[in-house]
């Protein structure tokens, strides 16, 4: 099923590359299936176009966790907390609080 899915997620993204919400998908569906450099560079490409879809910064800070590049999900958390500021998303700035007060100094 997450092949299936994966393919219609390229499709769609082939259609319409800009399509966030599928990008977003076919993040999440890589880092689900244990592809995290793929899901980091999707998450990468999605904020590149999007800088508002916060949820992004939070998932793609977990897959470079994931990774051992805490440096980067550091830095990607500081980008999403300001982001959510501009966005006046609460949920997700709390999440990412809490993440970023989880790494190692």
């Amino acid at each position: 099923m997450a092949t299936n899915r994966l393919e219609i997620l390229k499709s769609m993204l082939a259609q319409d590359p800009n399509n966030s919400f599928a990008r977003y998908g076919l993040a999440t569906e890589y880092a689900n299936s244990g592809q995290l450099e793929d899901a980091v560079n999707e998450f990468h490409t999605l904020l590149e176009k999007d800088q508002t879809y916060v949820a992004a910064y939070y998932h793609g800070g977990q897959a470079l966790e994931k990774l051992g590049r805490i440096n980067e999900a550091r830095a990607l958390y500081e980008k999403g907390l300001d982001a959510c500021k501009s966005k006046g998303d609460l949920h997700t700035h709390s999440e990412i609080e809490r993440a970023l007060s989880l790494l190692p100094v």
